[in-house]
């Protein structure tokens, strides 16, 4: 069997290319609400949205103030009017309407689904992820969709990721993985939950990753390596292996 058998997965800049889908949709944005929908905006934004968000994984801010706040500071720093809960909701519509996959997530996902049960894990929101998962064809192989908006628990809290265990039936947490490019969130919340780690390192950082996870992959097929035994590595490609895998676990007992 499996390395790992149970996969908690991170979404943006992990299985999603936020920073594609951001773009997209937040252009979009500026242009319905007839704000400079230039690249200079975009990064003011994104300081803006960056700041938010670390706070967030402190506990220092609520999500459903952040999401409105940055786009109120943005306002702000344009010296523009508008309403920021506005521009908010239809920029979360747009957003969920782009499903950019990261290179070979989709396939990697289809692979590791026939030997691990799979989750994600994520800080997003919750109708924005769902839908994007649903377009990008990701969700077909997920086993469960765990986002904090629902659960009520933050990364890099361990309270989300021991609620997405609780839930999935998983018990034997020596097998499982958190995978997520995220340092902050997702290695250091793998870390609070008693878990291994994989860093998806898919910029190529030059510096040493802290915390330093279990694992540290730059292209998805990397993981296999890491998830899968050699028998199992021989069989790539092949379908319904986890159901044959479960039926011999049942025989076994």
């Amino acid at each position: 069997m499996a390395y790992y058998n149970c996969l908690l997965l991170d979404v943006d800049g992990t299985l999603l290319d936020f920073e594609a889908a951001e773009h997209k949709a937040f252009m979009e944005t500026m242009e319905h609400f007839g704000l400079p929908a230039a690249n200079e905006t975009l990064e003011i934004y994104l300081d803006i949205n960056k700041g938010l968000w670390a706070a967030l994984e402190k506990g220092q801010i609520k999500r459903d103030r952040l999401v409105v706040q940055r786009f109120a500071r943005l306002l702000e720093a344009l010296d523009k009017q508008g309403n920021a809960a506005e521009m908010n909701r239809w920029y979360l519509d747009q957003l969920g309407t782009h499903a950019d996959l990261m290179p070979g997530a989709l396939e990697a996902v289809a692979e590791l689904a026939e030997t691990a049960t799979l989750a994600v894990v994520s800080n997003g929101v919750e109708h924005v992820q769902l839908s994007r998962l649903k377009a990008s064809g990701l969700d077909q192989y997920l086993d469960g969709v765990f986002v904090s908006e629902r659960v009520g628990a933050e990364k890099p809290g361990r309270r989300i990721f021991e609620t997405a265990l609780r839930q999935l039936g998983i018990e034997n947490r020596g097998k499982v993985l958190v995978v997520g490019d995220s340092l902050t969130a997702d290695i250091q919340g793998g870390q609070n939950a008693g878990l291994a780690t994989c860093w998806c390192d898919f910029k190529a950082a030059e510096d040493a990753p802290q915390p330093a996870p279990t694992h540290v992959i730059r292209s998805w097929p990397e993981l296999y390596q890491i998830v899968m035994e050699p028998d199992e590595l021989e069989n790539l490609g092949n379908k319904n292996r986890k159901h044959q895998f479960e039926q011999v676990e049942r025989t076994e007992q």
